[in-house]
């Protein structure tokens, strides 16, 4: 087997591992801050907010350092130091005994962790341009798959044992995975940048030292804005289904064991999503895919914020993720065939910093319609930003036709 597709498996497998990890205890903060004695509504809808958005400031400010020294010192030690760190992190949430300790924690989560921005970088730098978006898709799918697993399975365990056993389940799981990393994963060292030697740099290697004026074309730009929209899309609800199901049923019993069947079912069809439209990414034009699935996902989004039952929101939102869970593969597979291999952990890094204020931006618009408006209403905020992206990919597209036809 040729060393990418095994690198690809054994990443894909490790994924897996950690984001089930993940899993087993983020999804249910809601209701582990009122555990903690966050009882009032408004309280604890700041909260929710506060504790999605917390990793997200400090990932936002990281990503790109770790991309850079990726670039330089190797991929495979990023997705240690992000495994490593997250098994004590995530360990230490369930010894929390105040809400204020949580959300440092979460800092911290984002400060040191980010599993999938490594991983991605270590495969966009190690895998053939012809087979990106089917490398990407297929890993991303790992990343949902850990996402279906985790909540179901944490929910089940913070239903019979508590949210800190779900916490420390999850933290042995990612030391699992973070050794799974150390004596498997092969990296290519040939794709690194070469050190530059002091007291003997060029014009030309100092452009290596400080790549990003040759990333930054117009289009990547572009495809990075559609990232910033794509990732509010994907997270402005998703810290509030808790809370929203709790809403809907009128009670909080058996709400965590229903948030983790909601959360695997979105990831099963995102799952589903990554591992056949990043297929079709490999085969047919990148633009035209991405405008259809747009264009259908912001008819269901239409549709979905206009029903007002559990088993409507469930299944709606289960398609409109089946429609939309394949597009950032496609995104990033796009950047990355426009990059160098020795740029693409600088690339991945300015990546994830631009997700990162998605991921930041998003959980401060829920809060604030949450608590003015209603949780419900958030939704509406999915179908603008559906629509934001259906517009920058038609100028993409527009820009695409006329240089071709220059």
């Amino acid at each position: 087997m040729e060393q990418w597709k095994s690198n690809l498996y054994i990443l894909w497998i490790a994924q897996i591992i950690s984001l089930t990890s993940f899993g087993f205890g983020l999804p249910f903060m809601p209701f582990y801050i009122q555990d903690l004695g966050v009882t009032d509504p408004t309280t604890l809808k700041l909260y929710t907010g506060l504790l999605s958005a917390a990793p997200a400031v400090t990932m936002a400010i990281m990503a790109p350092v770790w991309g850079m020294l990726s670039d330089r010192y190797g991929r495979k030690m990023m997705i240690q130091r992000a495994m490593f760190t997250a098994f004590f992190i995530i360990g230490l949430m369930g010894m929390v005994s105040q809400v204020w300790q949580l959300l440092i924690l979460r800092f911290l989560q984002g400060l040191f962790t980010g599993t999938i921005t490594a991983s991605s970088t270590f495969v966009a730098a190690n895998t053939p341009n012809n087979r990106l978006s089917y490398a990407l898709g297929f890993l991303s799918s790992s990343t949902f798959i850990g996402y279906s697993l985790g909540p179901v399975m944490g929910g089940f365990v913070a239903e019979q044992f508590g949210y800190r056993i779900s916490f420390f389940s999850g933290a042995v799981l990612m030391l699992v995975g973070a050794f799974f990393i150390t004596y498997w994963l092969v990296e290519d060292k040939s794709s690194l940048q070469t050190r530059v030697l002091k007291g003997h740099t060029d014009s030309s290697e100092k452009k290596r030292v400080l790549p990003y004026g040759q990333i930054l074309t117009v289009s990547i730009l572009l495809m990075l804005l559609m990232l910033f929209f794509h990732r509010i899309t994907r997270t402005v609800f998703s810290p509030f289904i808790p809370l929203y199901i709790q809403e809907l049923r009128h009670t909080k019993e058996g709400a965590a064991a229903i948030t983790g069947y909601v959360n695997g079912f979105v990831g099963f069809m995102t799952t589903i999503a990554a591992l056949s439209i990043s297929r079709l990414g490999d085969r047919y034009n990148k633009f035209n895919l991405i405008s259809l699935l747009m264009g259908l996902a912001i008819g269901v989004a239409i549709i979905l914020n206009l029903s007002h039952s559990l088993y409507a929101f469930i299944g709606l939102y289960g398609v409109l993720f089946l429609l939309i869970g394949g597009i950032e593969p496609l995104i990033t597979s796009m950047t990355a065939e426009l990059t160098v291999p020795e740029y693409r952990g600088s690339l991945f890094g300015l990546q994830g910093l631009v997700g990162s204020l998605g991921w930041m931006v998003s959980p401060a618009i829920g809060t604030y319609i949450s608590i003015y408006i209603g949780i419900k209403n958030i939704l509406w905020i999915v179908l603008v930003m559906l629509i934001l992206n259906f517009l920058v990919i038609s100028v993409i597209k527009h820009k695409n036709a006329r240089e071709s036809y220059e």
